[in-house]
C-alpha cells in the first residue's frame, strides 16, 4: 500500500475535491475495504461522495458509481456525489461487491466498474448496513429502514432481510425480534460471525444488542442496556 501520507493527499487533493458535499451525515469515509490477493487494490465508500477505488495503493483513485443513481442531486446519475452507506464483499469473490446507498441496494459483478439493483421485493430501498455471510458470498443481510427523514423499520417492526441469491428475492427474518420494535441500526451496526451455520448480529441506537442464530433464522436479545451502538465486530476462536 502507498505511504499514508501519499494516499491521504490522493483524496485530499483529488481534482473534483473542492466540489464534494457532506450530506446529511457529514463528509465521511466509512468503508475500507481492501482487495484480497491484490495488495495495492482497495476499494473506499464516503458520503456523499461515493465508491472510489485504487489500484496502486492510495496514489490515485477513481471513481466507481455508474448506474447508482443520486435522487437529491439536480443530475441523477452523476459521476461522484452518490450517498453510499456500507460495502460488502466476500474474500472468495472480490469481484462481486454489495452496496446499501442512501437510493437503494445495489451488487456490482465486476469489482465496482457496473452496478445492478438488487431491491427487488425489500420493503424498502433505504438502510445503513449490509453483511455478506461468511460461508457463502451469495447470502447476504440488509436491515430496511423507512427513510431519510423516517429512520424506524417499515410498519414499526424491526426485521433482518435476506438473500440467497446474491439479491434476486429477499426473505424477511425476523423470529424473535419484538411486534413493536421501533429501532434504528447505523452503518456499521449488524456482522456475520465465522461459524458454520453463520451467526448474524445487530445493535440499534437504543441499546439492544441481538443475535440471529442459524443465518439469522432466530433471534435472541442478548441485552437491552446498552449505550447507543455504533459499532459492532466479532472475532473468531
Amino acid at each position: 500500500m502507498g505511504s499514508e501520507r501519499g494516499t491521504s493527499e490522493a483524496l485530499l487533493k483529488h481534482r473534483t475535491r473542492k466540489h464534494w458535499q457532506p450530506g446529511a451525515g457529514g463528509l465521511c469515509l466509512h468503508t475500507i475495504m481492501p482487495y484480497e490477493g491484490r495488495r495495492k487494490r482497495m476499494h473506499i465508500a464516503i458520503s456523499a461522495v461515493g465508491t472510489m477505488l485504487t489500484d496502486d495503493g492510495g496514489e490515485t483513485w477513481k471513481f466507481q458509481n455508474k448506474d447508482v443513481p443520486a435522487d437529491f442531486q439536480p443530475a441523477k446519475y452523476p459521476v461522484y456525489g452518490q450517498c453510499v452507506h456500507k460495502l460488502a464483499s466476500h474474500p472468495s469473490r472480490p469481484n462481486v461487491i454489495y452496496q446499501q446507498n442512501h437510493c437503494g441496494v445495489y451488487r456490482s459483478d465486476d469489482g465496482g466498474e457496473n452496478w445492478v439493483d438488487i431491491r427487488n421485493n425489500l420493503p424498502s430501498r433505504f438502510g445503513f448496513p449490509i453483511a455478506v455471510d461468511s460461508n457463502d458470498p451469495k447470502r447476504v443481510y440488509v436491515a430496511p429502514l423507512e427513510g431519510d427523514f423516517s429512520r424506524i423499520p417499515p410498519d414499526g417492526h424491526f426485521a433482518v432481510w435476506a438473500s440467497d441469491s446474491a439479491g434476486k428475492e429477499w426473505d424477511r427474518m425476523d423470529t424473535g425480534i419484538p411486534k413493536e420494535s421501533y429501532f434504528t441500526i447505523l452503518r456499521e451496526g449488524m456482522v456475520t460471525d465465522t461459524e458454520d451455520p453463520c451467526g448474524v448480529y445487530f445493535g440499534t441506537t437504543t441499546g439492544q444488542l441481538f443475535i440471529g442464530r442459524q443465518h439469522g433464522q432466530e433471534w435472541e436479545r442478548i441485552t437491552d442496556g446498552l449505550p447507543p451502538i455504533f459499532s459492532l465486530s466479532v472475532s473468531s476462536r
